[in-house]
């Protein structure tokens, strides 16, 4: 019963409204369109605010700007029921929980885009936009669970990192669905992108630069209460990168992600020495040498990810009218599918990586490409590159090739 309430909206929405024109109506309002919560910071404390947003102001469809936040407010959401805003919202990632179960019972499926070893990734309409609906099996609960509260973590929302909508379940009758929504991008997979078509220098230091300042947000632990802390993704790769419209990169899939309280140096489950993607496994993952303890050893399996997905968009940037075909890192050393143990020996015994063509030294975007991929796979976790240097320079060759990003 409760949960078909939630799914009830009425044309005339009731809302609790603390600003100062609702006195008279003993603080509530009434809308055509949406209630609105939020948290503002005044005089260094959180304080909470809510009122009602009309119809005509909830533009554009899907993602209305006064439900995004306006400057000042720390985190603004709107939900559609009556008096739905009555809450005082934290500030996780995503729309709040009581938003969440509401947002997922009004999405209509539209058509299946991907799937994965949890089940499969569909297109759906949500308020006149697109969203991506991750859906799990029941037997997947625990990957489902664990990617919710992982996009969930406070101060993790960032443009170059997945914008994270809605967990929920739903129970057909039959099986249980587990659902995690979030931003729809066409492109599809930085996998996909590169398949079907070369890039520009351009779009080449776009597409790194933009992977490397969500790798760089996500990995940072900001203190404070509203703080956040590190996290490393554990299974990077070109499947694992959506690409959005301008050209930049949205890292997904943290369902294998780990996060590190600094407070007591410990990581918040206990992680696995080997998990991830063999082809893009660290050689200390590989050789099983990592130390699990120690949160930095996981973010240095990270970068060294990283370096070998830069390989694959430098290969196909069109430098000079010369362009690779898209590969696989590794794609000639081992099988299409292969195992850790053919990974070890190529990695750790034969200490082999991808190949890095001479001619890239003509090309100065290339050259620089090159030189952060090989401080992104030294066998040594600890001599690699961090995710913000890369990010700065990247940034300054960006400056120096004039890109907008």
């Amino acid at each position: 019963m409760l949960l078909q309430m939630f799914c009830y909206v009425s044309a005339a929405l009731w809302c609790n409204c603390t600003t100062p024109l609702c006195k008279k109506s003993d603080f509530q309002c009434e809308t055509d369109g949406a209630c609105r919560a939020s948290t503002i910071f005044s005089n260094g404390k959180q304080q909470h605010s809510r009122g009602c947003i009309p119809q005509e102001d909830l533009v554009p469809p899907g993602k209305p700007i006064y439900c995004l936040g306006v400057e000042g407010y720390l985190y603004t959401q709107c939900c559609y029921t009556d008096y739905c805003n009555s809450i005082d919202l934290k500030v996780p990632t995503g729309l709040p929980l009581f938003v969440q179960r509401t947002v997922a019972r009004t999405i209509v499926l539209q058509e299946i885009i991907g799937k994965g070893r949890f089940g499969e990734v569909w297109r759906g309409r949500w308020r006149g936009g697109d969203v991506a609906v991750k859906i799990f099996s029941s037997r997947e609960e625990r990957s489902w669970f664990r990617e919710a509260e992982i996009y969930q973590t406070i101060m993790l929302r960032h443009e170059n990192i997945l914008g994270f909508i809605a967990a929920d379940n739903k129970d057909n009758g039959t099986w249980t669905q587990l659902w995690l929504v979030s931003d729809y991008h066409e492109y599809g997979s930085l996998f996909d992108y590169l398949n079907r078509y070369s890039v520009t220098t351009e779009e080449t230091i776009k597409l790194a630069l933009s992977a490397a300042n969500g790798l760089a947000h996500l990995h940072m632990e900001i203190l404070g209460t509203q703080g956040k802390p590190g996290i490393a993704h554990r299974d990077l790769k070109s499947k694992n990168i959506l690409v959005k419209k301008n050209c930049t990169c949205a890292i997904a899939d943290l369902g294998l992600a780990v996060r590190h309280d600094s407070a007591t140096d410990t990581i918040d489950i206990a992680p696995n020495q080997r998990v991830g993607t063999n082809r893009y496994m660290a050689p200390e993952v590989l050789d099983e040498t990592i130390n699990t303890r120690h949160f930095e050893s996981f973010k240095c399996a990270d970068i060294y990810a990283l370096g070998l997905v830069y390989w694959e968009i430098a290969r196909r940037c069109n430098s000079g009218g010369i362009h690779q075909e898209y590969q696989l890192p590794y794609y000639d050393l081992v099988p299409s599918d292969p195992s850790i143990e053919e990974m070890r020996k190529v990695v750790c015994d034969q200490k082999l990586r991808p190949n890095i063509p001479n001619w890239w030294q003509n090309y100065e975007a290339l050259r620089i490409m090159g030189k952060i991929m090989r401080e992104c796979w030294y066998a040594n976790g600890a001599a690699r590159l961090t995710a913000l240097r890369i990010k700065k320079t990247l940034s300054q060759l960006s400056i120096q090739e004039d890109i907008k990003i």
